[in-house]
């Protein structure tokens, strides 16, 4: 361990990942030295209209990148890897990761350009990496993708824990069970804080293993022999994709997958070794048609709802290659993260009206979460003993509850600290301390743009869709004081103008006598030409419609 300085502290900052359930990234400080733990993207909320991700702001990094070290990652899901593509594009700095969460990382960083090519560094369950005054130690964990790992990295202060996401699994798919001793290890030589995930904490007793979708899905299998079956799970949970793979190969039928995620995925598991598929059971989407129904097990993306994905298309007939019918069983193996329970419950009701069998959570045990419940929990905290607790991966009730469930094991309240995003949490030798903010916050990407649509233009989607557009076209002539063309009104999202002319004769004369009342008293500035149109016309509206339309005037001299 590095020798700390008699008055340096240990910084460390959650610019994501806090208060949410996404967008999980850590930063610790010490000196001259940082290192990033985690760079994950969240999703949109409902009022983000037309957003498609959300990443974290990164400006801290950027201010200091000179200290930057590089980026550990726990494991390949989006909510940990997944703003990458777009923070290496202005922190451009090494990466470290297990295989399969590193190959998940460059088929991302693939889709994307860079000024420098990315450092991606691979290692194993086991491995240290020195970075600086860290060092970062990989431990495995068992959890819902393959080679997920706990980092304990050792600072000048002393140790602190990530726990990663985790679940205790005494009988995983690939038979590599969590590495309990050596955390038990690094507990006993002492843990100075405890970052663990909160996603389950409100759930007593332990998180069933993968090993249970398992035989559901073999007894599925078996009870529906001459059923084609279309199986919906989450494209990076490698564990229970081979578990389809074995059972359906079992019973002679071919595998065919869809949905880019789900071919990406399995193409790179399959690459390193993290899947063993049978010779000849793995088949292209385009061969389906060469087998009857109860040849075919077909695996998609789509178990969240989201809407253009495989099963969504699928549901919808919109799938160029899958047609569902009555004799087809779609298997919904995962559970709606909050907020997608309607598109998922509209995507079910969807498949019942075709006819099709359809198999969800509520029905039989087709998913576990790859998260700890309360005694898995209380086991990480037992193992580390650590003097010092930070809750992280929750919204703000997990944190607390997390926070109570820590105070019930002995720790004492003013050794727990429920952060919030960009509050810098210090520690030395002796304390541990709140001490100020960062720059922090939430980066909208939306297309190619990555910062460009903010809270302004937020407001101007939201207006737009609750109230629609009026445009007022003219044309005038400054010179003579007079109105040339015009004004035309286009109505968009507002009234269907058909139906509503004599509004819109209403709104037109509103318009021209705004424009002659300013040209009659020489105002001829732009800026109050507009205002005046505006102004007047969206008080007319409100009076004869209780809306506030958006109103762009356009005005032209010739």
């Amino acid at each position: 361990m590095a020798r700390a300085k008699k008055d340096s502290k240990l910084k460390v900052i959650s610019l994501g990942g806090l208060g949410e359930i996404g967008k999980n990234m850590t930063v610790l400080e010490y000196e001259n030295d940082i290192i990033v733990v985690d760079c994950g993207l969240g999703f949109p909320d409902d009022d983000m209209l037309g957003v498609d991700l959300v990443i974290p702001d990164v400006s801290y990094l950027e201010k200091n990148i000179d200290k930057v070290r590089g980026f550990v990652l726990t494991h390949g899901h989006e909510d940990h890897i997944g703003a990458l593509p777009y923070v290496l594009k202005t922190v451009n700095k090494p990466v470290w990761g297990t295989r399969l969460t590193v190959g998940i990382v460059a088929n991302k960083l693939s889709e994307h350009t860079f000024k420098e090519k990315p450092v991606l560094n691979t290692v194993e369950a086991g491995d240290v990496v020195k970075l600086g005054v860290f060092s970062a130690e990989f431990i495995r964990v068992n959890h819902s993708i393959a080679d997920a790992c706990a980092i304990s990295i050792n600072t000048p202060v002393g140790t602190v824990f990530f726990s990663g996401d985790f679940k205790l699994d005494l009988t995983p798919v690939e038979g590599k069970i969590m590495d309990i001793p050596r955390i038990g290890e690094i507990g006993n030589k002492g843990v100075a804080l405890l970052c663990c995930e909160s996603t389950n904490v409100e759930r007593p007793g332990y998180t069933p293993s993968e090993k249970t979708v398992g035989r559901s899905l073999d007894v599925i299998l078996n009870q529906n022999p001459e059923r084609r079956v279309i199986i919906a799970t989450f494209s990076s949970n490698v564990h229970r994709v081979q578990q389809i793979i074995n059972a359906s190969a079992a019973r002679g039928r071919k595998v065919a997958v869809t949905g880019r995620s789900m071919i990406n995925i399995v193409k790179t598991a399959i690459e390193l070794g993290y899947m063993n598929v049978p010779d000849g059971t793995l088949i292209d989407i385009n061969e389906i048609k060469r087998y009857k129904d109860q040849q075919l097990t077909i695996v998609t993306t789509g178990s969240q709802g989201e809407p253009m994905s495989a099963l969504y298309r699928m549901a919808f007939s919109d799938h160029d290659k899958v047609e569902l019918g009555p004799n087809d069983l779609v298997v919904i193996s995962a559970h709606p993260i909050p907020g997608n329970e309607k598109l998922v419950g509209k995507i079910i009701n969807e498949l019942f009206r075709k006819g099709v069998k359809v198999v969800y959570d509520a029905l039989a045990d087709v998913h576990v979460s790859g998260h700890a419940c309360q005694e898995e929990l209380k086991l990480m905290h037992a193992l580390t003993r650590p003097k010092y607790f930070m809750p992280v991966h929750g919204e703000y009730r997990h944190l607390i509850t997390h926070k109570r469930l820590a105070q019930e094991m002995g720790m004492p309240e003013n050794h727990i600290f429920v952060s919030e995003i960009g509050k810098v949490l210090e520690l030395d030798k002796d304390s541990c301390k709140f001490n100020g903010m960062v720059p922090s916050g939430k980066i909208l990407v939306d297309g190619y743009g990555v910062g460009d649509v903010g809270n302004i233009v937020l407001r101007d989607r939201r207006h737009l869709a609750q109230d629609g557009l009026i445009v007022v076209v003219a044309t005038v002539d400054i010179d003579e004081r007079m109105i040339i063309s015009g004004p035309d009104i286009v109505s968009r999202g507002f009234v269907y103008v058909r139906e509503s002319e004599q509004l819109m004769d209403q709104v037109r004369q509103i318009a021209k006598d705004a424009l002659t009342d300013c040209l009659d008293h020489n105002i001829t500035d732009w800026t109050e030409l507009k205002g005046r149109v505006k102004d007047d016309l969206s008080k007319f509206l409100w009076s004869k419609t209780k809306r506030k339309p958006m109103i762009l005037p356009v005005v032209m001299n010739v």
